[in-house]
């Protein structure tokens, strides 16, 4: 308990949740932890200074996509994984190779030729990564985009592609259009500087349906004025463009200037109720029946690109929440998920396909054109966490999961906490798991073992570890962690959790936290218990590091067998479970550990709690199954368990093995459940004793049934028989749900060396267990009964022969 308490205080990675809810926000369900998986799958897609290669070839990289996903990384709560985007962009000066000419032609002054659209682009992009928008690549971004809009001539308004120098004036076309001036919208509006000229251009490009066309067209026209060409044009309206087709819809182009128009409302702008009004119910109207939209010419038909802004956009402006609802369902329809594990698509958690049909074709064959689903999961990314671009771009955190209040403003913690006090056994820190939304679902038909996986993997924070809050802190539980790593293991659920958070805990900073004690401790330090779950964890995943960490607890070993702990938070409550779990983790080599642990044994072949309790009449069960366990192991082989003394084991280890497995066998009903004192079933102590007589190989499936009959709606388990879910009794129930322990789970590193009941008579007189599948009772006890009954009729043939002496006596007497 104590190294639970150092694991979760000590190496605390702080976290805050900054959340002001938008004026007019949905209530649809978004899905943070769908749109983080997006997120994870998409930063492994940045080389690592940051960029994406152009599918269309050429020495640039794709900034646009670059700066796609920025956003997607933004809004998931990912931010950091972007920053290699903005140090390439920003620190390292490559900005201006995107929104200007002078990176296709260094150094001939085409940095004075400005693209308007990837300009806007890289403002909104600035602010949404917390740079200083007036100062990006030596530029100031907010004058920039003011000076990109024309304010005059036939295109007033337009944020336009255009040259400072009037030399290359005439080598420059204007081929900006509704994404560009929608994102310097966005841009301008979340610097506090809301350009109207810009806003009404955006309007104009809005037809009386309600949809915004992506493209500015020109038409001719028998008008005069500044706003016309000389050749007699002019840049039509939305519904002037529609009578010669130049106005097909757009929904790409109509959700990103939805977002744009509630950015400007947001900012100050009046006047805009009314088209907003109407892009939402266009939008509403056309939402295909599966739930998506499509986007513009070639991409009409539905698509989570498409579909991701368009759902991101109307999540911010509220009254669409039916719409939004499906928009999610679809994005997720399409977005590779744990059930892929033994697909195509394992390895590939949480990439988004092009469209549903893309996503089932990769499950098949794998993915095809990496670029596309890139570009799908950018955008699509959106929709699941439904963050708004004003928001975004102002910094704002990710809004709540619905369903629940809003969480009030907390102030981030970045303080490093004090170190922890020493602990007494017994007496562990209070805590409170902390509940990231549920990204895994099951359905109500699926096997409890299914549904407890999912519930144990629905409580790893970013899905790979677990965070408790302590005092209004939140902290990493690295212990808590591995322990969902080895009840998923011996549930045989959740692949791509356990890897995730098996790749989290061999990670040299977790191991230094964990089972080192950084940053507290000052000087060396090593800790057994972490340091055997994290040997078990590493050689499940193959892991390299394992034998270093094996090395390591080796060091710990004395000339007695124990294990005892450095440092100045070592734990000095030495636990038979402890002692079983380092045990465990040098099966291959355990020294003197193994008969250290069979010296301890109490009389009635129970385990004590405390490695230091030399005599005993009677222990501990739970202590009691992990000796069980760690006396059963053996290094992984193919071979069957032995139903004979096992090669090397000694007479005494037989004999203390079957007498614990008899132990073991006295507490648990017909229906293999251990009751507490009042009655109730004993979930946690039900299932340790299940595993330990899995392991020995006897029948656990009672446990399995009674155990699973317990699985309560949302997968979690109670302490009793009733209540509500705990979740330290759900991840200690995994292996009674299972019916077995992680130790006999697929790709175990260990297996068991022996297998009850034994086929020969026991060479050191202790029982064998034959009947203990049937029930019956164990055999140590009817020995000891047998016993006694010898005890007493001796006694009884003594006093007998003593009053025939004294009767003899008396008659004699004259």
């Amino acid at each position: 308990m104590r190294r639970r308490y150092l694991a979760a205080v000590a190496f605390a990675v702080s976290v805050g949740v900054v959340a002001a809810l938008l004026t007019g926000t949905a209530a649809a369900a978004n899905d943070p932890g769908a749109a983080k998986a997006n997120s994870r799958w998409l930063a492994t897609k940045l080389k690592p200074d940051g960029t994406l290669e152009n599918p269309n070839g050429g020495a640039l990289p794709d900034h646009g996509l670059m700066l796609d996903v920025l956003f997607a990384l933004y809004a998931s709560g990912d931010g950091a994984k972007a920053e290699p985007i903005m140090k390439f962009l920003d620190d390292e000066g490559h900005a201006t190779d995107y929104f200007t000419w002078d990176g296709l032609v260094p150094g001939a002054g085409y940095d004075k030729v400005v693209v308007g659209g990837s300009l806007a682009k890289t403002l909104v992009a600035a602010e949404v990564s917390g740079r200083d928008p007036r100062n990006v690549d030596g530029y100031d971004l907010v004058a920039e985009t003011h000076a990109a809009i024309m304010r005059k001539g036939p295109d007033k308004g337009r944020i336009s592609d255009y040259s400072k120098d009037p030399d290359l004036a005439g080598a420059v076309n204007n081929d900006a259009n509704s994404f560009g001036q929608a994102l310097g919208v966005v841009g301008l509006a979340a610097a506090g500087e809301n350009d109207r000229i810009a806003i009404d251009r955006l309007l104009a490009q809005q037809c009386s349906e309600g949809y915004f066309r992506l493209v500015f067209e020109y038409i001719p026209t028998k008008e005069t004025g500044d706003h016309v060409t000389p050749d007699g044009r002019k840049v039509s309206t939305c519904d002037e463009g529609k009578p010669l087709d130049l106005s097909p819809t757009d929904g790409d182009a109509t959700g990103l200037a939805l977002s744009a128009l509630l950015a400007a409302r947001k900012a100050g702008a009046t006047g805009l109720d009314a088209p907003i009004a109407k892009t939402v119910s266009w939008l509403k109207a056309n939402q295909a029946s599966g739930g998506g939209w499509g986007g513009g010419v070639s991409t009409e038909a539905p698509n989570t690109n498409s579909t991701g802004m368009i759902v991101q956009a109307l999540a911010d402006a509220g009254g669409a929440e039916a719409a939004v609802d499906k928009g999610v369902r679809y994005l997720k329809s399409a977005q590779a998920n744990a059930a892929d594990s033994g697909t195509k698509l394992a390895g590939e958690l949480g990439a988004i396909a092009y469209n549903p049909a893309s996503y089932e074709a990769a499950r098949a064959s794998g993915i095809s054109g990496v670029d596309t689903w890139i570009r799908a999961g950018a955008q699509a990314s959106l929709g699941l966490s439904q963050v708004g671009f004003y928001a975004l771009a102002k910094g704002e955190a990710q809004p709540p999961t619905s369903g629940g209040p809003a969480p009030t403003t907390t102030t981030i913690t970045k303080s490093v906490t004090p170190p922890p006090r020493p602990k007494r056994a017994g007496t562990p820190r209070a805590s409170t798991v902390v509940r990231p939304p549920a990204t895994i679902a099951t359905p109500d038909t699926a096997t409890p073992a299914a549904r407890l996986g999912a519930y144990l993997a629905n409580r790893l924070t970013d899905g790979d570890h677990v965070e408790v809050t302590e005092d209004g802190r939140t902290y990493v539980d690295y212990d808590a962690t591995a322990d969902v790593v080895l009840a998923l293991r011996a549930l045989d659920q959740q692949p791509d959790s356990v890897a995730r958070a098996s790749q989290f805990l061999v990670k040299p900073e977790a191991v230094q936290a964990y089972a080192h004690g950084a940053p507290y401790e000052q000087g060396d330090a090593s800790y057994a218990g972490p340091l055997a779950k994290l040997v078990l964890v590493a050689e499940f995943a193959k892991a390299d590091v394992a034998g270093r960490l094996r090395a390591d607890l080796v060091k710990l070993r004395g000339a007695g067998g124990e294990f005892t702990d450095t440092g100045s938070f070592a734990d000095a409550d030495e636990t038979v479970e402890r002692h079983a779990w380092a045990v465990l983790a040098t099966a291959a080599d355990p020294g003197p550990a193994v008969e250290l642990l069979l010296s301890r044994q109490c009389a009635d072949g129970t385990f004590p709690k405390h490695l230091d309790t030399v005599e005993c009449g009677s222990g501990d069960l739970a202590a009691t199954a992990a000796a069980v366990t760690a006396l059963a192991a053996r290094p992984h082989t193919d071979a069957a368990p032995s139903t004979r003394r096992p090669d090397g084991w000694s007479e005494r280890r037989v004999s203390a093995f079957v007498s614990a497995v008899g132990a073991l066998g006295v507490r648990p009903t017909g229906e293999g459940v251990v009751t507490g004192e009042g009655g109730e079933p004993d979930v946690a102590l039900s299932a340790a004793v299940a595993a330990a007589r899995q392991t020995a190989g006897l029948d656990a499936s009672g446990t399995a049934r009674s155990l699973g009959a317990l699985v309560q709606a949302d997968g979690g388990l109670a302490k009793g028989s009733a209540g509500e879910t705990d979740f330290p009794t759900s991840l200690a129930a995994a292996q009674g749900v299972a019916g077995r322990s992680w130790l006999t789970a697929a790709d175990s590193p260990l297996s068991p060396a022996i297998r009850l009941p034994l086929t020969e008579a026991n060479p050191s007189g202790a029982p064998v267990l034959a009947a203990e599948q049937s029930g019956s009772p164990p055999s140590w006890l009817i020995w000891g009964l047998a016993g006694l009954a010898v005890l007493l009729l001796l006694t009884v043939i003594a006093l007998v022969f003593v009053l025939r002496r004294f009767t003899k006596k008396k008659g004699a007497t004259p």
